[in-house]
């Protein structure tokens, strides 16, 4: 049966669709000794040769899913030009070849998902899955509550809006507050960005959650694997969920109440 060459890639555990995506537009991607760079291409895997960045496509029937407590000074990339630490360094015992869930910044820390699923890397990563991730930043200042509820509405960062957010202020001093967001999107440095966006610097951020599964006391480095249930708590809402800002709606604006039927109509 024949899938689109993105999807077998994510599905043999190269890396994400996303990523999958990224290395066919780049040309590291050749089907039966032919470069592919555009997308839709479907494939036979069981009948076709596949090559990425230069190594044959394999298929494992093992899924591995693991959680990373991922310390500052790592990429969450497979390989790093720049010859800086990569996470999968950190999980070398893991026979499979797995690959990071999404972004986790080079200064960034806490809990990192590796896995060879790629259609649970999906479900996590995209926003139309709304997976919530929970962070702890430590900010410069003290933001005001007219800040702090501009992020919860969405603030712009590059033009766009991001998605509502759910805050929980932990400390907060004149010099620096320790603040908890839940937001469902994953643009790169978003959190950084959002709090840039109201002003405050983030000096230390902290992934703490995917849903309800929680980093708890895994010390930095180290790693588990993940069971059932536990990826389960991956789509388990842990905090409220921010908001669903409507389509079309203005941020503060309140949804028009539904009119009531007139009796005897």
């Amino acid at each position: 049966m024949k899938e689109r060459l993105q999807k077998t890639l994510a599905q043999a555990g190269i890396c994400s669709r996303r990523a999958a995506e990224e290395l066919i537009r780049t040309g590291q991607v050749s089907v039966d000794g032919q470069v592919v760079t555009e997308m839709g291409l479907k494939v036979d895997p069981k009948r076709q040769k596949i090559v990425a960045q230069g190594k044959p496509v394999g298929f494992s029937e093992k899924k591995v899913y693991v959680l990373l407590n991922k310390p500052e000074g790592y990429v969450t990339t497979l390989d790093d030009p720049q010859g800086r630490p990569i996470v999968t360094s950190l999980v070398k015992k893991v026979p499979e070849r797995i690959f990071p869930v999404g972004r986790l910044d080079f200064e960034s820390k806490g809990a990192l998902i590796l896995t060879n699923d790629g259609d649970l890397a999906q479900r996590v990563q995209h926003p139309s899955f709304e997976v919530n991730k929970t962070y702890v930043a430590r900010v410069t200042g003290k933001p005001t509550t007219a800040a702090l509820s501009q992020l919860e509405g969405g603030v712009e960062v590059e033009g766009r809006l991001t998605a509502p957010a759910t805050l929980k202020v932990r400390k907060s001093t004149a010099k620096e507050s320790v603040i908890e967001i839940t937001i469902h999107e994953g643009r790169k440095r978003q959190v950084r960005k959002m709090f840039t966006a109201i002003g405050h610097h983030v000096n230390e951020l902290t992934r703490i959650s995917y849903g309800n599964l929680k980093l708890g006391s895994l010390a930095p480095g180290k790693f588990r694997f993940l069971s059932k249930s536990d990826i389960a708590r991956i789509f388990k809402k842990g905090r409220k969920s921010p908001p669903t800002r409507k389509r079309g709606m203005v941020r503060g604006q309140r949804p028009s109440p539904k009119k009531r039927k007139k009796p005897g109509k």
